[in-house]
């Protein structure tokens, strides 16, 4: 079966904000899986941090649902396999507060919270809307694909 694959070298992956069946980080990271699968992830990597997030709160493995990718799965059917194979399947309100949480997350330890103002004092010092992690994602996507932040 053909894999509809993104071309990350291209265009980043969907933000991490986009969700699919209320996840958050979800469509970003089939997005590179399938780009992994063909080798077009640029600079993306598949069960990155972020991921590990959405694999430890469904309790899915990373590798399997990289096979269910390869099969050519489109997001709909990778959603219910996902849904068919998490070993507890969430409620609605348990995936909306997981996906409220992640959306608002921010760097918490002085370690971190370093690295994040130097990115954005490199990518973009002047914007005032950069608190969260989901930000900086978006705001380095703009400008590593050539926009001017």
């Amino acid at each position: 079966m053909a894999i509809d694959t993104p071309d990350l070298t291209q265009r980043p992956p969907r933000s991490a904000r986009v969700r699919l069946g209320g996840f958050v980080i979800l469509p970003r990271l089939l997005d590179k899986g399938r780009a992994t699968l063909n080798g077009k992830n640029g600079e993306f990597h598949y069960n990155c941090p972020l991921d590990q997030h959405f694999f430890h709160f469904v309790g899915v493995d990373a590798a399997k649902l990289k096979e269910q990718l390869a099969s050519g799965k489109g997001d709909w059917e990778i959603l219910q396999w996902i849904n068919e194979n998490a070993p507890s399947r969430r409620s609605h309100p348990e995936i909306l507060g997981w996906s409220a949480y992640h959306e608002q997350r921010v760097p918490t330890d002085v370690e971190t919270r370093r690295f994040f103002n130097d990115y954005h004092a490199k990518a973009g010092a002047h914007r005032e809307d950069i608190a969260t992690w989901f930000d900086m994602l978006d705001l380095d996507d703009f400008v590593s694909y050539g926009g001017k932040a």
